[in-house]
């Protein structure tokens, strides 16, 4: 046992040890005698065999007396990682907080708060340092002329990169480190701020509605969230940063939070256009080392605006202003991985910390916050009105009758005959088709034969390029086979249509065209979103044609025809917000033509046209939407009326699966108030089986209380399965 010589105490750390495990979600006691530790620093620590990294949860002393009743021996702490907290007060009760609600290991939180270099984690890596140099002795010597310019340079900067000082005394600076009279040393790598010229406000008229909104917003002098319902193109985008500015003047800090990486470099331009150099970006393209130097910029009080998708709600602000959630309705604010948090309730949590304002903003608002704003809840702001007066002109074509006339199943005649129209008139193009790849399913016509991945219940969609069949759920890649695996008969047939095979069509009836593809196989390497929007802004495109990933955020103003291909498509998806998902996408997409003082035009091709969704969309009525939507809702007993609770088990043993369901189900038969759906087999993924049981509620708290009860059990009885809780599951098919 590891005692205190020569005392009669001894310091303990409990620590949080860096496994996400749901069965080591508890605090490990180590020996601390030595280090100067608090909450919140990362400390590296023996676990069985290995070495590993903690997380201090809290330090305390006790006597040699009490060390002894100790049923085990005391490890002492191997190093110190951290000299302050990583994690200030507010963010480390945010994890507390995020543990308990959304029922997650705790660890799993405070690492998903952390650039992955900062992260209690042993495979976080090292953080990048950079070579300066700086005078470390008084001349004693004599100096050519050269160097002793070289050492007068350096004596008035203080330190400089070596780079930086080589590019401009490369000899007589290695002669004065060789004489001793400048030294090397390391610094931590940080962003480079650029130095951009500011616009000014001023040049930038407001129209009613927008000074309506900010008069509110300014109003507020307290926490409160808003919801701005603001049409495409109505000008949200100034009322953000018009409001930031306000913010930045009290000397507060603003997040301005983006749905997705390609929405990204628009915001970003209008922002620093607005406040100069001094922004932070964060999203998922960036590098391990970019995401730690931004987060420091952050730290260091180096910038007081930060632009960023889903993880910049964690960014440890101290004086927060203001956070804007720009495109609030959007499904990928929703974490999918452990702990499954909402980017929504981070954001309204930290606002209440700071007294700060939270808006949320977008054209198509979440049923959840529009009902939320129509009971006062949330403070309403309306902005119907589009900045150039114009709507684009909305037409529907009916694929069947189409198809039915003889006209290609891709692209109908009407929407044929309104790209050439504008490719003649020199006006860009947009055509969205949610589905990548070539086709989406190979099948033998002989048999009937559908390849599907090995490893999920999915059929593996073919792409033409690299001649491979993908799984889009796993990742798996596979060569075309030459005959079918059921009938050995040569007679595939690639059926359905993706974003590859539309390119190929459109290059074929337009060979003059410029045309580029946006979608998740264009967009791998850094930067590639940045440079295809740029490159189509600039118009070295005609056509831009991709996934949902073109639908939102952008303003190109010489686009003025967006076609929408299979509009009705997320109509078969088995999913209680598929008709909410369809009307916000084409409604999204529709925003995006006409933008400018041309006039915009919208064609969009759908199966069932008579949808409410669809026939909502086109007339850019999100009120009836709403209504319509709210009564279906109401019927099936879904959010926002009920809330949601989703428990699923996972193993590659089904039988495992079967016996945690049913111990589940068990617990759940006796509890009231709540319905249950369920047990329910799901379709594979990556080699695992899966069945879901779903709780229904009015009572969330009820329902949480339910869910931690077979949490706990699920536990306690070592059961092999595992269990993923999902409050407010986005998606159910």
């Amino acid at each position: 046992m590891h005692t205190k010589k020569g005392g009669n105490c001894l310091k303990l750390a409990y620590v949080f040890v860096e496994h996400p495990i749901h069965h080591l979600d508890h605090t490990f006691t180590y020996c601390a005698d030595g280090y100067t530790l608090t909450r919140g620093m990362r400390v590296q620590v023996p676990f069985g065999s290995k070495t590993i990294v903690g997380f201090v949860e809290k330090v305390e002393d006790i006597s040699d007396e009490e060390v002894r009743r100790f049923p085990y021996t005391l490890k002492p702490i191997i190093s110190q990682i951290d000299q302050f907290p990583l994690l200030n007060e507010e963010l480390y009760e945010l994890g507390n907080w995020m543990a308990q609600r959304y029922i997650a290991p705790k660890i799993s939180c405070f690492q998903c708060m952390l650039p992955s270099k900062l992260k209690p984690s042993s495979t976080h890596g090292s953080i990048r340092m950079e070579a300066w140099v700086r005078i470390c002795k008084q001349n004693d010597t004599k100096l050519t002329a050269k160097q002793q310019s070289a050492y007068e340079d350096l004596q008035k900067e203080k330190e400089m990169l070596r780079s930086v000082f080589y590019e401009k005394w490369k000899t007589p600076g290695k002669k004065l480190i060789a004489l001793g009279l400048v030294e090397v040393f390391e610094k931590e790598k940080k962003a480079i701020l650029e130095n951009i010229e500011k616009n000014k406000e001023e040049e930038f008229i407001l129209q009613e509605d927008q000074k309506k909104v900010i008069a509110q917003v300014e109003q507020e002098k307290h926490h409160r969230v808003f919801l701005l319902h603001g049409v495409t193109g109505s000008g949200k985008t100034e009322v953000f940063l018009r409001l930031a500015s306000k913010e930045i003047e009290k000397g507060k800090q603003v997040l301005l939070l983006v749905p997705e990486i390609s929405l990204t470099p628009q915001m970003v331009k209008r922002v620093k256009q607005r406040f100069g150099a001094h922004v932070a970006i964060y999203h998922s393209g960036l590098n391990a080392q970019e995401k730690y130097e931004q987060y420091q910029l952050v730290k260091e009080h180096k910038v007081q605006i930060v632009v960023g998708t889903r993880s910049a709600v964690f960014m440890p602000f101290d004086r927060l202003g203001l956070i804007v959630m720009d495109e609030e309705h959007d499904t990928s604010y929703k974490q999918d991985s452990t702990p499954r948090y909402h980017c929504r309730d981070i954001a309204i949590n930290r606002g209440k910390y700071h007294d700060a304002k939270v808006l949320l903003a977008s054209a198509t608002p979440s049923l959840e916050s529009y009902a939320r704003a129509h009971k006062g809840v949330y403070a309403l702001l309306q902005m119907p009105h589009r900045i150039n007066g114009n709507f684009p002109s909305v037409r529907i074509v009916e694929m069947r009758k189409s198809v039915a006339k003889g006209e290609s199943y891709l692209l109908s005649d009407a929407l044929l005959d309104a790209i050439y129209d504008r490719l003649q008139k020199k006006e860009q193009v947009i055509l969205l088709l949610n589905r990548r790849g070539y086709t989406p399913i190979l099948r033998c016509i002989s048999c009937g034969y559908v390849q599907m991945c090995p490893h999920c219940d999915v059929a593996m969609s073919y792409h033409k390029e690299e001649k491979v069949l993908k799984c889009h759920t796993c990742g798996y890649s596979m060569n075309v086979p030459t005959h079918c695996p059921n009938c050995h008969e040569a007679s595939w047939r690639y059926l359905g249509l993706g974003t590859q095979k539309l390119e190929e069509f459109v290059q074929i009836k337009f060979p003059d065209a410029r045309i580029l593809r946006m979608d998740a196989d264009t967009t791998t390497r850094k930067h590639a979103h940045e440079n295809l929007l740029k490159s189509f802004d600039e118009g070295h495109a005609d056509i831009l044609l991709g996934t949902q990933m073109i639908a939102k955020g952008l303003d190109i103003e010489k686009v003025t025809l967006v076609g929408i291909v299979n509009g009705d498509a997320l109509l078969n998806r088995s999913d209680y917000r598929s008709a909410e998902m369809t009307y916000d996408l084409l409604e999204q997409a529709s925003g995006r033509s006409g933008r400018g003082e041309y006039k915009g035009e919208v064609i969009i091709q759908a199966y069932d046209p008579n949808h409410y969704a669809i026939q909502c969309a086109a007339h850019h009525d999100y009120l009836s939407f709403f209504q319509q939507e709210m009564q279906y809702r109401h019927l099936t007993g879904y959010p926002p009326y009920r809330y949601l609770v989703s428990m699923v088990f996972s193993s590659k043993n089904n039988q495992d699966i079967q016996q945690s369901a049913e111990a589940a189900m068990r617990i759940l038969s006796k509890k009231e108030n709540c319905k249950i759906l369920g047990p329910a087999q799901l379709h594979k993924i990556r080699d695992e089986e899966r069945c879901r049981i779903l709780l229904k509620g009015k009572d969330e708290q009820l329902l949480i209380h339910y869910v931690k009860d077979v949490y706990d059990k699920h536990l306690q009885t070592k059961q092999k399965a595992r269990l993923d809780i999902d409050l407010s599951p986005y998606m159910l098919d």
